[in-house]
């Protein structure tokens, strides 16, 4: 599976092309940041004690996805992703690593929930709602939420790479 190209958002577009936009433009960054690393080094973690990899930021984002796009603004029943190894049922969010696990699979079910994520969008305004909390969340809000996670978790990555190859900038 390749990387996708990561396009710099339009400077002048309507509020969705924007938000769609910079949300994809901080996909790819993550897509980029794991680029051309062997797999031993996508499992490795930066600096103790933190057992952040970037494998396992992409097992996140592919739950971020499933949650947000699927459970909240589809409602769809859709179970967790990725189990930590402690047991049937168990899950961390994606962020431990299956003994199993590879960067392979994992860019594959990212990939498909993005597709999913896109096509349950396609079809709400910014404006629809779904129930979130006792509340009601605005699809404008998802997209707003989503892009500061992957910009947090792309910083995240920035760290891992610089620190497993020197790889900065990408």
């Amino acid at each position: 599976m390749s990387t996708p190209e990561r396009v710099m958002p339009p400077l002048d577009a309507d509020e969705r092309t924007s938000l769609e936009s910079w949300l994809d433009f901080y996909r790819s960054t993550l897509a980029q940041k794991c680029d051309g690393l062997e797999e031993h080094r996508l499992r490795e973690a930066s600096v103790a004690p933190s057992p952040i990899t970037l494998l396992g930021l992409v097992q996140h984002m592919a739950e971020v996805e499933r949650n947000w796009f699927r459970r909240i603004l589809a409602q769809e029943a859709a179970p967790p992703i990725f189990e930590n190894g402690a047991g049937p049922g168990t899950h961390d969010g994606g962020f431990d690593l299956a003994e199993g696990a590879t960067y392979e699979k994992a860019l594959a079910v990212w990939q498909a929930e993005i597709a999913r994520a896109r096509a349950h969008c396609a079809t709400h305004s910014l404006d629809d709602t779904s129930p979130f909390m006792g509340g009601q969340v605005t699809l404008r809000w998802i997209y707003t939420h989503l892009i500061a996670e992957y910009a947090r978790h792309c910083g995240h990555a920035d760290f891992l790479r610089e620190r497993l190859d020197g790889l900065t900038g990408v």
